[in-house]
């Protein structure tokens, strides 16, 4: 798996379908046949041909959801030419797949090829945390991601030893690895921002965890009725 953060002031690579034109820019490189599902509205600029419909009544609707909101929509691009795209000024991280699947806070989702699979799956070793059981977003194939968060993340290789990170600041992690929770209850005041006790997930494996250095105050998950 391919991770890039390009630094602000490096100019985006030539003949590659994905790169950071810029820290909060994305530049995708569209031909004809490689579609784009991206979220509606984040197009800032775009020359050569392309065209933005509505996503295809094939894409589950609860994924299309939980990347955009309730009522939120995605956008099929497609044509040949140059796509920019942003999200209120976030960061943009770009992660290629190679017959893998990446697990993804929803919301973080800016753009990924129409190729890849996008799924609403239950988030394993963490269901004693609700009865429901938890749910998140997987993207799963062989193509282009792109991601958009709070300040330039950082990614934690989860190989050689177990890695602890906060659910507020996670932002994707490799499908496959081991989990489980932890709750500091005595350090609730100074791990935590919230009330209640401090709660970490932790991660072990081959593959990596992505976190930003912000907390998001929204749900994480995704509760199954």
């Amino acid at each position: 798996m391919d991770l890039q953060q390009l630094h602000a002031q490096r100019s985006a690579s030539t003949g590659v379908r994905m790169a950071v034109h810029n820290s909060k820019t994305l530049k995708v490189t569209m031909v004809s046949g490689q579609d784009l599902y991206a979220k509606a509205g984040s197009m800032i600029a775009y020359d050569g041909y392309v065209q933005f419909d509505a996503a295809p009544g094939t894409l589950r609707r609860s994924a299309e959801e939980m990347v955009t909101g309730e009522g939120g929509r995605l956008m099929l691009c497609r044509g040949d030419g140059e796509l920019y795209l942003a999200d209120y000024g976030g960061e943009i991280l770009v992660v290629h797949l190679n017959n893998e699947a990446l697990s993804v806070n929803g919301p973080t989702l800016l753009a990924c090829d129409a190729s890849l699979g996008l799924t609403i799956e239950p988030v394993k070793g963490l269901a004693k945390l609700s009865g429901s059981g938890l749910t998140n977003l997987v993207v799963r194939g062989t193509g282009w991601v792109a991601l958009v968060t709070r300040g330039i993340p950082i990614s934690l290789d989860c190989a050689e030893r177990e890695t602890y990170v906060d659910p507020d600041a996670l932002i994707a992690w490799t499908e496959g690895l081991d989990m489980k929770a932890r709750r500091s209850v005595k350090a609730s005041a100074l791990i935590g921002r919230g009330s209640g006790e401090a709660f970490q997930i932790g991660f072990k494996g081959q593959g990596f965890v992505v976190v930003q250095p912000s907390e998001d105050t929204g749900d994480r998950f995704k509760i199954r009725g």
